[in-house]
This record gives C-alpha cells, sequence and structure tokens, in this order.
C-alpha cells in the first residue's frame, strides 16, 4: 500500500503548527478559532459543531453559537487544519496539518471510532477516473463503514 508517512503533531505542539499553517494561508489565528481548535483536537472521535459549541459554552459560561463553529470547521477544512467526515456531518482534527493529501477514513458503526488511513493508489485511482469523466480539480472523499478492532472482538 501506498501510504504516507508523517509525524503526528498532540498538545501544544499541533497547536502551535495549526497556527503556523492557518497564518501561512494568510487567515488571521484567533482566539475563537483557538478555543475551536483546542476543543477539537480534544476529541478522539468525530465531532459535531453542536459539541464544540455546548463544550465551548460551558467552558467560557456564555453560548457559543454553532453557526459561528461551523463558519470556523469550515475555514479549518479549507486549510487543512480539520478533515470532514462527510457521513456523520462531524469532524477530526487534522494532526498532521502540513500535509496535504487525500485521507481514506474508517468508521466504526459500533462505537464511532474514526481512522485514518492514506493510500495514494487508491486516491490516486479516484481522481483519475474523475479526470476521466471530465471533471476538474477532484477531491476524493473516502468513508468505510465497519467493526473497529475493539468492538468486533
Amino acid at each position: 500500500m501506498a501510504q504516507h508517512h508523517h509525524h503526528h503533531g498532540y498538545g501544544p505542539e499541533l497547536v502551535n503548527s495549526a497556527k503556523s499553517t492557518l497564518m501561512a494561508a494568510e487567515e488571521q489565528w484567533t482566539g475563537m478559532r483557538e478555543a475551536v481548535y483546542r476543543e477539537l483536537a480534544q476529541h478522539d472521535r468525530p465531532a459535531s459543531a453542536y459539541d464544540i459549541a455546548d463544550n465551548l459554552s460551558k467552558s467560557r459560561g456564555k453560548r457559543v453559537a454553532p453557526n459561528s463553529v461551523y463558519r470556523i470547521l469550515d475555514l479549518f477544512v479549507r486549510t487543512n487544519l480539520a478533515n470532514r467526515i462527510e457521513s456523520a456531518n462531524a469532524y477530526l482534527v487534522n494532526t498532521h496539518p502540513g500535509c496535504r493529501h487525500d485521507c481514506i477514513f474508517l468508521i466504526c458503526d459500533d462505537c464511532g471510532k474514526a481512522t485514518h488511513l492514506d493510500d495514494d493508489r487508491v486516491t490516486g485511482a479516484l481522481r483519475e477516473a474523475g479526470r476521466d469523466a471530465g471533471f476538474a480539480d477532484v477531491r476524493p472523499v473516502v468513508e468505510m463503514r465497519g467493526l473497529c478492532e475493539d468492538c468486533a472482538a
């Protein structure tokens, strides 16, 4: 399998990498964007904008609107700081924001855990098929569902 090998960031290193990536995209790293990113990074399963807004509202002691969180999450997806799990309308932090590639997600139907893997052969073949069908700027979104190792046991 043709895979990417990259360093996964965590904690302050991940936040600093996200900040650098966003600023390199000529976007501002605001307090609210940092709060949303930090909240998203705490989740080990895909999180919805509502989950993030609820948690931020509790921690900040004032209401955070889900629409504001959606706008920030959309920005994060555009700038490669987060990935959107289409089938769940939820998001995962990208633990390697400096690396651009197409992700394949394996999503557990039981516990909701999402595992990410890279396989350039699969996503490259999908891009090529899209171009052959006359589409430009094809971006594969690949999600597979099943049971994770823990839930299958």
